[in-house]
């Protein structure tokens, strides 16, 4: 029977970590570390998101702030509120909800979060700073997963690494980090040939694909570490992740639960990157 790894467990000890390093910051600056985010539209789904990040931030200690837009909000509007906050320094992380309405440029909007205010890592310069290794923010969800993984001592150096999924926001960066981590890395899709013979060599198996149950028992190997990143709604209203779980379970050595995996390791490192922003942003002040 597979080690369920508990990522409730986990975000909650990181989150400690990062409300006492939040005190020590509030102590020795005199103002918290502050994330604002907008909302443009009423999707329930982000609403959902939102509220959990601002509850997030409340918890460790942070000035958060929701910013909410109606639907029919301009893209020149929506970019003028970003250039606000982008000029006020008691804001240090700025997040925009996607999917923005289809009238708005997401490529815009993104590229107009400043990369040391991009605490999201969608910039394209912070992008580019994986890819080499030196970079300061990650993407919140792979970022999570390496967490789970350090926090579980699994070590990726040497290991047959499988990412199934090839997002901007989840695969690519994932890749990079097990890539960085020392990992023999595959990136392979929906669209891959002999998908189930590659997911099969993967000593460690993230799937980030986007279809209910999409990975089964037969494509996994004996003893692998399995990552589920996906979350989806099922016929009967219950949530599922990419991987049939009753299936690879019984194969897997180690394996993240949905609910309950990858998902609160998310919002707990975008945490993680709003801290370090503010503290980037004293140092850059003190210069």
């Amino acid at each position: 029977m597979a080690v369920l790894i508990d990522g409730k467990k986990i975000a909650a000890e990181v989150r400690g970590e990062i409300a006492a390093e939040t005190a020590v910051f509030k102590d020795k600056h005199g103002f918290a570390p502050g994330l604002t985010v907008i909302i443009v539209g009423e999707d329930p789904a982000s609403q959902v998101y939102v509220r959990n990040k601002k509850r997030a931030c409340e918890e460790v200690g942070f000035a958060s702030r929701v910013i909410e837009m109606p639907e029919q909000t301009t893209e020149a509007e929506l970019l003028a509120q970003i250039d606000a906050l982008v000029k006020d320094d008691a804001v240090h992380g700025i997040l925009v909800q996607l999917p923005v309405p289809k009238h708005i440029s997401e490529e815009a909007i993104l590229r107009a979060i400043p990369p040391h205010k991009d605490v999201d890592a969608f910039h394209t310069e912070n992008v580019g700073k994986i890819m080499i290794g030196d970079f300061e923010y990650l993407p919140c969800t792979p970022a999570g997963v390496m967490e789970l993984l350090r926090h579980e001592n699994i070590d990726p150096a040497g290991k047959e690494c499988v990412v199934v999924g090839r997002s901007n926001i989840v695969g690519k960066p994932m890749a990079m980090l097990l890539l960085h981590a020392n990992g023999t890395v595959t990136i392979a899709h929906s669209r891959t040939k002999n998908l189930a013979e590659i997911t099969r060599r993967a000593d460690i198996l993230v799937v980030a694909v986007g279809r209910a149950e999409f990975i089964t028992g037969d494509m996994v190997k004996d003893g692998a570490v399995v990552i589920d990143v996906g979350m989806n709604r099922k016929a009967d209203g219950k949530l599922c992740g990419d991987v049939d779980f009753a299936s690879v379970e019984p194969k897997a050595s180690a394996i993240t639960p949905v609910p309950g995996g990858v998902g609160p390791m998310t919002i707990t490192m975008l945490l993680r990157n709003t801290l370090t922003a503010a503290e980037s942003a004293v140092r850059a002040a003190d210069k």
